[in-house]
Order: structure tokens, then C-alpha cells, then sequence
């Protein structure tokens, strides 16, 4: 089939979630370079969406992958058969992870996982109320839509679910006000991703967990886009030293395969076992060739020699992407966001890096802002080539319009 056949096969056959994809033909990927039908190389400075942490055809997971479907791919519904590499998944959490968070429940994708923790909360609390973060993304499921602030997004799929109230990020003014008694649990994301890469407070976060012992809330922690080292630790909460009675993990938590997961105490996710039995259930979540490649990742990503690398990375990234149009940059580890005064000189800028093969995009809630988030593999070579080209693009865009 001709390239130019798949591309008007895509745009006809294939949903389209706006109205401008890319629309470019990737054909393979390689550490941090994707390739296109004509060979041109964009290097890659999104990850999927902090997806490829490890970049693109690691050979470790390759390898893991391979071995898992010469074995078996699906065989039953989740929980109801021992798999090897869904178990020994399971069991390399509970060893890196603290004590209290010691039972998996493996699903497909980031908004399932959120779903599963929303229901897990209901259940164990008896209660229905939630709190989450203004400006926060947790998925375009009907659950985690609700659990959205910006009307913008959930309006036109109304009515969301009833009984879930927003907390300002980092004020500490309404906590004890909206976190009470009926609240089943908070849901926050450590370092807020669509908002632009904005960490929490320590001080902030410390106040939630004491609110959160006080009423008997579960405090939910969503990593799915800053946990798996991103942080320059493997899980961000370790940045804050506090434990969430909830962790949720998607996006590089898969390798590159669907995979998600909500892990809590045994005590915990136990009371989705009976009352009613399959209190959650999935077909394939949790997915054997899934939990091999997660695995064969994790054990990459829990290395020091990598994550302590991330500190020098941040730091060259800071020095090299400095310009008078460049107003802040916020974030952590290879979590950046590089300010513009608005999204009309953000958007042109990123269109003009990609046409000079640098892939990248803005934020949900932040359209003033470039993503940085490359592989965490990414060297020095590399990061000093994105800046240039970011640079290149800001003094080319300004000298046709100041």
C-alpha cells in the first residue's frame, strides 16, 4: 500500500480526536528518534506523553515481550489463573514499593486505573464524595472526566458525577473545609501534568495527609504521567516523603505496552472481593505480554545510575533554554514546561519545531507552554540539540512579527 493511501485511510477510517493531527507516517523508532516514510528523523521530545521512558526498541523489553508471547498471550479473565509474568510483576512492586501499598490490580490504561481507584474508595469508605485539584487530568472516562475541574472538557458529556469538589493547587485555605467526614477520597497528582508540570507543596501535600487521617480519606496519588523515575525518582511521591493509600500507575509503567494499575493495602483492595463478588472485574487488563515488558522496564528504571542522572539533565535543559520570549520554566527531572507570554507564539513555535524534526506539543491546561519530556535515556548530545532548535524557532518566529 502507498504512503499516500495510509495517510487518506487514516484521516477516513481512523476517529479523529482533533482537528489537526500531526498526520505524520511514522515508520520505526529508535532510542530517542522516530522515523518517518521518507526517512526524516524527528527527534523525540514528548515520549508519547511521557510514555517511552526508556525510548524507543529497547532491546530488554523486546526481548521480554518475545518471551512472553513464545509462552502464552490471554488465557482468562483477570484473577482467576496464576500467569508467571503478572505475578512476578505484582511481587517486584510490593518489594520496591512501602509495605502499605502491597496489592496490585493490574488494568489497561491510565483511566481505568483511575476508574478502579474510584470505585475502590467508594467501596472500602461506604462514602461517595470525592475532592480533586483544580486543573488537574486524570482521563476521558466518564469517572475520571468527573474528576475534571475545566467544564470546557466535561460539559458537553454532562451530567458527570454528582459530589466531587475542586481544591486550589498549593492553598492550604480550603482543606479542612472541603476534606470532611464524607469524603471517600482526595485524588491529586503529585506533579500536575496538563497544568504544565506544576509539583505540589510539600507543605501542602503534608496538610492533605493529615486532613486525610483526620476524616478517614484515602489519599489517592495519580502518577500516570510523573511516576517511573520521570521525577528522577521512580515514584514521584518519594520526592515528598509521603505514602498515598492509593498509587495509580499507567503510561511508562507499560514499557510501551497497555498497562495500568491502582495498588493499595491488601486490606484495602480486599473489600472488592465479595459484596459483590468480581466487585471489579477485567477481561484483559493486566495483560501477560504487558506485564513482561512492564517488568523488563521497572527493573531498567530502578537504577540509580539512570535516575541520578536526571538532576545534570534538568540542569542543562535550565541553562541552554534561555531567551527574553521565554517567560518561566516549571517542572522536575525531564517533566518541563517552558513558558511563552501566550499560545499563539507557543503554537507556532512548536509547528516550526516540527517541521525542523523536533516533536513536540503544549499542555491541556497550559497552552502557553512547550512539553519537555524526552526519554529519560536522552544524552547530553541530544538535549543540547532540542534547545537549539527551540531557540532557532523562537528567534525565527519573532523576527516576522516584532
Amino acid at each position: 500500500m502507498t504512503n499516500s493511501n495510509l495517510k487518506r485511510f487514516f484521516y477516513q477510517n481512523v476517529a479523529q480526536t482533533s482537528d489537526a493531527p500531526l498526520g505524520i507516517n511514522i515508520k520505526y523508532a529508535k532510542g530517542v528518534y522516530l522515523y518517518d516514510d521518507n526517512n526524516n528523523a524527528y527527534l523525540d521530545c514528548i515520549s508519547g506523553i511521557s510514555v517511552s521512558n526508556l525510548g524507543h526498541n529497547n532491546e530488554l523489553i523486546k526481548e521480554a515481550i518475545l518471551n512472553q508471547i513464545n509462552l502464552h498471550t490471554h488465557l482468562m479473565v483477570y484473577g482467576e489463573i496464576v500467569q508467571d509474568s503478572q505475578t512476578l510483576l505484582a511481587n517486584y512492586l510490593s518489594e520496591i514499593l512501602p509495605s502499605s501499598l502491597n496489592s496490585n490490580y493490574f488494568v489497561n490504561s491510565g483511566s481505568e486505573a483511575i476508574e478502579g481507584a474510584m470505585k475502590l474508595a467508594k467501596r472500602y469508605t461506604g462514602r461517595a464524595e470525592f475532592v480533586a485539584l483544580k486543573d488537574a487530568y486524570h482521563g476521558s472516562t466518564h469517572g475520571a472526566l468527573s474528576l475534571m475541574s475545566d467544564e470546557y472538557f466535561k460539559n458537553k458529556f454532562a451530567p458527570v458525577l454528582p459530589g466531587i469538589s475542586f481544591l486550589e493547587q498549593n492553598d492550604l485555605q480550603n482543606i479542612e473545609l472541603l476534606i470532611t467526614n464524607k469524603t471517600a477520597a482526595v485524588f491529586l497528582e503529585p506533579i500536575m501534568a496538563e497544568k504544565g508540570y506544576i509539583p505540589c507543596s510539600v507543605k501542602f501535600l503534608t496538610a492533605i495527609r493529615k486532613r486525610c487521617n483526620e476524616t478517614d480519606t484515602l489519599l489517592v496519588f495519580d502518577e500516570i504521567q510523573c511516576g517511573m523515575g520521570r521525577t528522577g525518582k521512580l515514584f514521584a511521591f518519594q520526592n515528598f516523603d509521603i505514602v498515598p493509600d492509593i498509587l495509580v500507575l499507567a503510561k511508562a509503567f507499560g514499557g510501551g505496552m497497555p498497562l495500568g494499575a491502582f495498588i493499595s493495602s491488601k486490606e484495602i483492595m480486599n473489600c472488592l472481593i465479595d459484596n459483590p463478588v468480581l466487585g471489579h472485574i477485567t477481561t484483559f487488563g493486566g495483560h501477560p505480554v504487558s506485564c513482561a515488558a512492564s517488568l523488563a522496564a521497572i527493573k531498567q528504571l530502578n537504577n540509580p545510575k539512570l535516575l541520578n542522572t536526571l538532576v545534570e539533565k534538568e540542569a542543562l535543559f535550565r541553562k541552554h533554554l534561555k531567551h527574553s520570549q521565554i517567560t518561566h520554566i516549571s517542572g522536575i527531572g525531564l517533566m518541563l514546561a517552558v513558558e511563552f507570554e501566550n499560545k499563539v507564539h507557543c503554537r507556532q513555535i512548536i509547528d516550526n519545531c516540527v517541521k525542523k524534526g523536533l516533536l513536540i506539543d503544549w499542555f491541556l491546561y497550559a497552552e502557553n507552554k512547550i512539553r519537555i519530556s524526552p526519554p529519560l535515556i536522552i544524552e547530553s548530545e541530544d538535549i543540547l540539540k532540542i534547545c537549539y532548535i527551540i531557540l532557532e524557532c523562537i528567534d525565527e518566529y519573532f523576527a516576522t512579527i516584532l
